[in-house]
């Protein structure tokens, strides 16, 4: 596929070419990771600036969302990805492959400075969900800082730099400029800016900005951050669409195979009909989300896979509030218990009260079924993202539920993302939904050659 940059993402790209240190805040779904991938190619291979470069990713993105993005685009075809993952032996392993790209999830930051520290491989360094590093205490930062010298390009990308104010700052902007701008400590930087808030007489709880602090910070750190609002990429349409890939572990795939062997191999082609592809695409896509229904309608569930890209997802939109559905019941249990652990404020679309708090700002997680509130609800005054944590067949569905927030009086970019389980029957109903075409048909079709491909290999 052909890249035409918008205008935004072309400036992005200049100035990550230009510039050897970057923090580039724009929103989710946006492009951070087409732009960053052009800079590094054209760094790479055209300027022969750089050659090596790590990109630390939350885990679910370093699985897949780097190495999927490179594939999509004509221009970046010579890139070689290499996801740096798993047990310590094939991590090893895949750093003594050839590459350009290294990506590593953020757990193994440690881990990688440690074992490259008397050799450090990496010349320029992304790191990709950069309010994860906002803590000066946390290993992750020290690890980074430790060889923070030795890398001569260093970009981080995030949504929401400071989610929780402008004392998350400071670990930030030291990783990229070692602490040129907002002081070599964190103590400085305190000082400087901030007053105390809660206290007792031997620890500060709390600190306040002081006045005119947000403006001084920000002329300080302006010249390498961009910083982007809704207004500088009004060329984008109205909805902006985020497909999120997600990688099975190797024990979620052998069930899905396993599952869509046994269920195609007991079907005939001559009773292949609506019913029975909706039924056996139902089993799947409940697998692919992670759990299955017995058959007493008990709950067996399977992996995380999915649930987990979404807990990364929810910390990427760094305090942005989410409308999210989901397909099935066992869908609902299962996100509301990863969810209690978390900060957010999250609640299940029930009333009309519900929806009133929700555009009064008061929720961080909507959790709805698109049956239950495709049609009629105005709820475009609560936030501009939607989130599928597993898709329908129902085009009109999709669409009416997507129209929750994309209509009349919402002032932001709509942005829908969808979770999508690589190589399983999500990518077939995103294919359908795309095409606008006839869905059942579609489900038909591409059941078939699930049918023909699992059958050849059977014979």
């Amino acid at each position: 596929m052909e890249f035409i940059p918008h205008k935004y993402q072309q400036y992005c790209i200049d100035r990550m070419i230009s510039d050897d240190k970057l923090g580039l805040m724009l929103d989710m779904g946006l492009g951070k990771t087409v732009i960053t991938l052009t800079a590094i190619a054209d760094l790479k291979y055209n300027r022969f600036e750089v050659n090596k470069i790590l990109v630390i990713a939350p885990k679910k993105v370093a699985e897949a969302t780097w190495s999927k993005e490179a594939e999509k685009w004509d221009h970046l075809s010579l890139l070689r990805i290499v996801p740096v993952l798993g047990s310590e032996q094939k991590r090893i392993k895949a750093l003594n492959t050839p590459g350009d790209i290294y990506v590593i999830n953020r757990e193994n930051v440690v881990w990688l400075v440690e074992y490259t520290r008397n050799h450090w491989l990496f010349d320029m360094v992304v790191v990709d969900e950069f309010s994860s590093f906002k803590s000066h205490q946390a290993k992750r930062f020290k690890a980074l800082k430790f060889v923070r010298n030795k890398i001569s390009r260093f970009v981080g990308l995030t949504g929401t730099p400071t989610p929780n104010g402008l004392i998350d700052l400071w670990a930030q902007i030291y990783l990229l400029d070692q602490g040129e701008r907002l002081g070599k400590s964190i103590t400085a930087y305190r000082e400087r800016y901030f007053n105390p808030g809660e206290r007792n007489r031997t620890t500060i709880f709390s600190y306040e900005a002081k006045e005119g602090a947000n403006e001084a910070i920000q002329k300080k750190i302006s010249d390498i951050c961009i910083s982007m609002k809704a207004e500088d990429y009004l060329e984008l349409p109205d909805l902006v669409v985020n497909d999120i890939p997600v990688i099975l572990d190797k024990k979620a795939e052998k069930s899905y195979v396993d599952l869509e062997t046994e269920m195609i191999l007991e079907l005939e082609d001559d009773i292949i009909d609506v019913a029975s592809a909706a039924a056996l695409s139902n089993k799947l896509m409940q697998l692919a989300n992670g759990a299955v229904y017995d058959e007493n309608r008990k709950i067996i569930e399977i992996h995380n896979c999915k649930i987990e890209a979404f807990l990364e997802l929810t910390e990427q939109l760094n305090g942005k509030s989410a409308l999210v559905f989901y397909n099935f019941q066992h869908d609902l249990s299962r996100l509301l218990q990863a969810l209690e652990k978390s900060k957010l404020r999250v609640k299940v679309l029930k009333t009309v009260e519900d929806q009133d708090a929700w555009n009064r700002g008061e929720i961080d997680i909507l959790l709805t079924h698109p049956a239950s509130s495709a049609y009629g609800l105005n709820l475009q005054q609560g936030g501009n993202h939607v989130v599928w944590f597993g898709l329908n067949w129902s085009l009109e569905l999709y669409q009416q539920a997507n129209k929750r927030l994309h209509r009349q009086g919402q002032k932001e970019k709509v942005i829908i993302h969808h979770l999508v389980v690589q190589g399983t029957r999500d990518e077939d109903v995103l294919q359908a939904l795309n095409s606008k075409g006839d869905i059942q048909n579609a489900l038909l079709e591409s059941l078939k050659v699930r049918i023909d491909r699992v059958k050849g290999v059977k014979k």
